[in-house]
């Protein structure tokens, strides 16, 4: 006789935060929990605290860089305080629309995720044309304040799901069965069970994802950091170095929306591939364009690196969910994006030495090559889990389940 794979579970109360809307824990053939009965309606209610700190942080960036004459403090507070508040405000907003949307994830984390690139393009004209000696203190105070305001009030309507949350109108998925259904579930089977980060890192999968990020992160600051100068070096005109960056801008965040989107169809691995490979190319591609002195085509290929120097971010940050679960992804997936602490070093630093040791043409060329070898990395990730015993093959054994 075989047992049930959906073995549901009546809680005995509902949480004081729900309205005391009654919920039901299911437990799918792999033993993974779901919390299923409410809606987001019913939970959502208060904001999170992080987000109110982050936007004070911001603030204080941005007043740092506006009234500290001193250099070393004036980088120390926008670049380290107002970093980390866009840090937390970044991580809770993508680990927060993971959670509440597992069954799309991709679309959605693409979409948001895509924000960190075209929400810059107001400033992009306002630092161009609007700023200067004469009104810098007032411009960059007000932007503080507008950053810290909207922030702001964009938490005060932020909640997480209780752990497990599963949306009442999606049914639960069976990860055996889905595997071979053809569904959107076999393409993106859940997560077998709920990863610590402890576990999560033992299973090797997270490492792989960290140097996969380290690498292709790196290419993509690369590109940004030297291809307006390589433009000027083959001799393109301002107008041209210029567009291509503006170009790189806007697909950069467009490109995010799209490949999330494309993930949940075709698979969030194939498409992670697909992307680093893009990226890859472009490289060369750009070599390509300089050699010939084509700005057409050196405007295609800056296309190209901006669609893939954006679109594997939100790949991650829906992947990491995806092999993991969403009880730890803020840490989880905060383990993941450290990688990118690294790839600044190397994709600024490291990039202009390549550059100074053997050229624009070397330095991209190797660029490329990074590409290709965090392409081979992607290719190992397999979702923990899936071939072992009884699904879990997990470090630290099964899940336990509840009582109530």
């Amino acid at each position: 006789m075989t047992a049930d794979p959906y073995a549901a579970r009546n809680s005995t109360s509902a949480p004081s935060d729900a309205a005391h809307r009654p919920y039901r824990e299911v437990t799918d053939s792999c033993g993974r929990l779901y919390r299923i009965g409410e809606t987001d309606r019913d939970i959502l209610g208060h904001s999170r605290q992080a987000m109110y700190v982050g936007s004070g942080m911001c603030l204080l960036g941005f007043l740092a860089l506006s009234h500290l004459s001193d250099v070393l403090l004036a980088i120390l507070g926008f670049g380290v305080v107002g970093g980390i508040g866009a840090g937390l405000i970044y991580a809770t907003c993508i680990n927060m629309v993971g959670t509440w949307f597992p069954e799309r994830r991709g679309a959605r984390t693409g979409f948001v995720n895509g924000g960190f690139a075209y929400g810059s393009l107001p400033f992009i004209f306002i630092f161009n044309y609007g700023f200067d000696t004469a009104n810098y203190h007032r411009v960059l105070d007000l932007i503080g304040l507008y950053i810290m305001i909207v922030v702001a009030g964009c938490a005060f309507f932020f909640k997480d799901p209780p752990k497990n949350w599963w949306p009442a109108e999606v049914a639960v998925p069976d990860p055996a069965a889905a595997r071979t259904s053809g569904t959107a579930f076999a393409r993106n089977p859940p997560a077998v069970r709920q990863y610590t980060p402890m576990e999560a890192i033992r299973t090797g999968m997270l490492p792989l994802m960290w140097i996969s990020v380290v690498l292709t992160a790196g290419v993509s600051i690369f590109g940004i950091s030297f291809q307006v100068d390589f433009a000027k070096e083959v001799g393109f005109g301002p107008l041209v170095a210029a567009s291509s960056m503006g170009v790189m801008a806007v697909v950069n965040g467009v490109g995010r929306g799209v490949v999330g989107w494309l993930s949940d169809r075709w698979g969030r691995k194939s498409t992670l591939v697909f992307v680093v490979v893009v990226l890859g190319l472009a490289q060369f591609g750009v070599i390509w364009a300089g050699h010939l002195r084509s700005e057409w085509l050196f405007l295609a290929f800056a296309f190209l690196s901006g669609f893939g120097g954006g679109a594997f971010y939100p790949l991650f940050a829906a992947l990491t969910p995806d092999y993991f679960g969403e009880n730890y992804n803020a840490t989880n997936y905060g383990l993941v994006y450290s990688g990118k602490l690294i790839s600044g070093l190397f994709g600024g630093g490291l990039g202009s030495m390549a550059v100074a040791a053997w050229g624009y043409y070397g330095a991209y060329a190797l660029a490329g090559g990074l590409s290709m070898v965090a392409a081979a990395i992607a290719l190992l990730l397999r979702q923990p889990g899936h071939g072992t015993p009884g699904g879990r093959g997990a470090p630290g054994g099964p899940q336990p389940q509840p009582t109530g």
